[in-house]
């Protein structure tokens, strides 16, 4: 079976599935990702305090609709999740319309579009309809219904690591709290999931890779409050995944609030260099996802976002218009296809170290320079896989300024090749054990 085909099914597996921050949705969900990637769930008790919040008690959902008084089914949640305010507590009343309407959340400026609304930490009830449905209601008596319970019982959340040479740690996190939205909430797991095999194959993994998959906001504050620390000392860089299933949207990539992001100099050096297309967005606590939480002053991770159709931006988010058919499964396998290349290059762009910096070492006997110096062969270097005078020109460059102290990114600035190029001529180099690396901090040599 190819990506798009399972990309496709695994959709349509996770969107029936009533999430929230707690309970049997997050873990249903987890545990059909662990048929794609071997994620390990845990899960912190309710009461439990993380940082300036709490564990909340589990929402158990089992019914919520609304009847008229005829008996005749206005709205139910077997029908769509969304029907229901997240986290709504038990309600079993005759209502009169104009009773009613105090408890009947719509989007106006959207009349086909029913909201997601949510109410994690104050109690009421309420239900969520569209704005023409509220409109044809006929005045009379309607019967309100929710079954639902608040018990003792645990926030979970899934993680999964693939280990490469350096301890140094990329993490990807991204959120399953949403129910029955696509791009706000399935584009980023099903790409992570995916992005996860991409990785696993890669022969020379350097970088240790650490996948998360949590409720939003709680999810990721109770994450930091058991390996924030851990986090802090082992973190080279990170992103959080979500909205990335736009139809003909560019990826984009969020900066993080620490200035000394790896991927920030990456993509600041793409976006300038090789990839001006690619949109770089500052970073604000003002909206976003879990970067908000990652970048808090106290651990000011080196976490940014990528994302295409991003929140806010389109006229599905948070509420029934955010479809499959509003986004599509091709835009997430493009996504795993950027996000795995911009990871790529971000293996390839650490520091290097040149092993005999005592003048320039004599290439010619490790058949990288010219053998005979001729006007007519100028130009010329006794490679194959990179033309004309290319391979020993980024040789020469590399060497020069493999001094433990810039990355590879700063030295390709001064010739005008792709960073991915550089690969060639890094390889030859550490085959002839002229050169060591990468190495994701400065080193100290001289």
């Amino acid at each position: 079976m190819n990506e798009l085909k399972e990309m496709d099914e695994l959709f349509d597996r996770l969107f029936p599935i009533m999430r929230s921050i707690t309970g049997e949705g997050v873990r249903e969900t987890i545990r059909i990702l662990q048929e794609y990637i071997p994620l390990e769930m845990e899960g912190i008790p309710t009461g439990t305090e993380v940082f300036d919040w709490e564990i909340p008690k589990e929402w158990v959902i089992r019914e919520a609709w609304i009847k008229d008084e005829h008996g005749e089914t206005i709205i139910d949640i077997k029908d769509l999740n969304l029907h229901v305010v997240n986290y709504s507590e038990s309600i079993d009343m005759w209502l009169s319309l104009e009773e009613l309407k105090q408890h009947v959340h719509t989007i106006p400026h959207l009349p086909e579009a029913v909201p997601y609304v949510i109410s994690y930490y104050k109690e009421r009830w309420g239900f969520c309809m569209s704005q023409n449905q509220l409109d044809a209601l006929p005045d009379g008596q309607y019967h309100v219904y929710i079954d639902s319970e608040k018990i003792n019982g645990e926030l979970n959340f899934g993680q999964a690591i693939l280990p490469g040479k350096s301890k140094k740690e990329v993490l990807i996190s991204t959120y399953i709290c949403h129910p029955s939205m696509a791009n706000n909430e399935l584009s980023g797991p099903i790409v992570a999931a995916f992005l996860y095999n991409r990785l696993k194959q890669w022969e020379n993994r350097e970088l240790t890779y650490r996948f998360v998959f949590l409720p939003e906001t709680i999810g990721s504050i109770a994450y930091l409050s058991k390996y924030g620390q851990y986090l802090k000392g082992n973190m080279y860089s990170g992103a959080v995944l979500t909205c990335l299933g736009g139809k003909e949207k560019k990826l984009s990539y969020k900066a993080s609030r620490n200035n000394e992001s790896p991927l920030n100099h990456l993509l600041q050096y793409l976006n300038s260099k090789e990839n001006p297309n690619l949109l770089i967005r500052p970073f604000s606590p003002l909206n976003g996802s879990d970067e908000r939480q990652f970048c808090s002053p106290g651990f000011n991770l080196p976490v940014g976002q990528f994302a295409k159709m991003t929140y806010g931006t389109y006229p599905g988010y948070h509420n029934s218009l955010d479809t499959k058919e509003s986004m599509s499964i091709e835009a997430l396998l493009d996504s795993v296809n950027e996000i795995e290349n911009i990871l790529k290059l971000q293996e390839l762009n650490g520091y290097y170290v040149n092993t005999k910096p005592y003048g320039e070492p004599k290439l010619g006997k490790y058949y990288l320079y010219p053998d005979i110096n001729a006007p007519a062969l100028r130009g010329r270097s006794n490679n194959t896989k990179l033309d004309n005078r290319q391979q020993l020109n980024q040789i020469l460059m590399i060497l020069n300024y493999s001094d433990g102290k810039h990355r590879l990114s700063e030295i390709v600035k001064m010739l005008n090749y792709p960073l991915e190029d550089y690969s060639v001529s890094i390889e030859v180099l550490k085959k002839h054990k002229l050169l060591e690396g990468p190495f994701y901090e400065e080193q100290e040599l001289f």
